[in-house]
């Protein structure tokens, strides 16, 4: 086990709790092998009736992944990135079927790897910290853990739009598009974890007579904007679509594209076509881990994470620099299967 994972029983329910704070309970390869073993461990226990997922301390619920690490693993034979996305698909898969009610506590920063651990959970609570991203194309990676499937599902192009600008969503608009199922002031999170402790039969309305009337979401009111903007699976067609708007919005959505790698945003449209049609998750997690396999150790991650992460000097040099320079044969490339052996696979049942 880890220190950076938390795990108890209290009542009739088991709780998980991130206990990484300087890195905003970023996960690590321990800390999903650590919550898969406890996950298994509660399956048959009957005394465990539902399971609570939140973080100890500091100010994110999860910011995602160590992606360092990965970087540094990308610049060698990616060996050890290749073992993390393959732990951490487990621990998506696992906690997409798992059988008990699972409840994510998104209080905060939930980005990247956080995304994956609390989209699969049956209640979703989204609070006024709530801050969800995936930020991933600023690196030159793609919304993993899931990302081709959940963001995929969202109305009309929003998840598009996420995928591509990294777009940071609050609680009311997480609430508003379903990657929240409720919405509860902070200030009530404790109380309504001690009452599904003691209740978890009840938990539905427990989260019900907690959850306050929710702001306002602003995504709304941009709707039918992303909708005409993002519509097409073409990068190209995208920007050439924020650039005849000359509206504001669009021309920060376009600023903002134009910071991302071409590379990138071009494997999340095709991620997201793919995994629209998609009926079994584990589909999902099979191409998203052939597509991270070949993307760890391609020079876009490796210079987004020095750019973002490292130097901090937010100058990326992509390669290629234009959405003209990444054909399909590259996408196709990146997109294709595993040699036999090297698949990934989810947990025996």
């Amino acid at each position: 086990m880890t220190e950076d994972i938390i795990t108890m029983i209290e009542g009739r329910v088991g709780r998980i709790r991130l206990n990484r704070p300087k890195a905003i309970h970023a996960l690590t390869k321990d800390m999903c092998s650590a919550m898969i073993a406890t996950l298994i461990e509660w399956s048959d226990d009957p005394a465990v009736e539902a399971v609570m997922i939140d973080h100890a301390e500091g100010r994110g619920f999860c910011a995602g992944g160590d992606v360092r690490m990965l970087a540094e693993s990308g610049s060698t034979d990616g060996a050890d990135a290749r073992a993390f996305f393959h732990e951490e698909y487990r621990l998506n898969h696992l906690l997409f079927t798992y059988e008990k009610p699972i409840i994510a506590f998104m209080d905060g920063i939930t980005m990247g790897g956080g995304v994956g651990i609390s989209q699969p959970a049956k209640y979703r609570v989204a609070t006024e910290n709530t801050r969800f991203a995936m930020p991933e194309t600023a690196i030159g990676l793609f919304p993993d853990v899931g990302g081709g499937w959940y963001l995929s599902r969202l109305p009309g192009r929003v998840g598009q739009f996420l995928a591509l600008t990294g777009a940071r969503m609050d609680g009311a608009e997480c609430k508003y598009l379903g990657l929240a199922s409720h919405y509860c002031p902070s200030e009530k999170l404790e109380d309504v974890k001690a009452q599904i402790a003691a209740r978890p039969d009840r938990i539905e309305g427990i989260l019900g007579t907690a959850g306050a009337s929710v702001p306002e979401a602003r995504v709304a009111d941009n709707l039918l904007t992303i909708n005409r903007h993002f519509a097409s699976d073409r990068l190209e067609d995208i920007l050439a679509s924020l650039e005849a708007d000359e509206s504001e919005w669009a021309q920060t959505e376009l600023a903002t594209l134009r910071t991302k790698s071409p590379q990138a945003c071009k494997v999340s449209l095709r991620q997201l076509a793919l995994g629209a049609v998609m009926t079994d998750f584990a589909d999902e997690m099979r191409m998203e881990y052939g597509i991270a396999a070949h993307v760890v150790v391609r020079p876009d991650f490796i210079e987004g994470v020095r750019a973002v992460l490292i130097d901090k000097d937010n100058a990326p040099k992509w390669n290629p620099d234009t959405p003209e320079g990444v054909t399909d044969e590259m996408i196709d490339t990146i997109f294709a299967p595993m040699p036999e052996g090297e698949e990934w696979t989810p947990l025996a049942a």
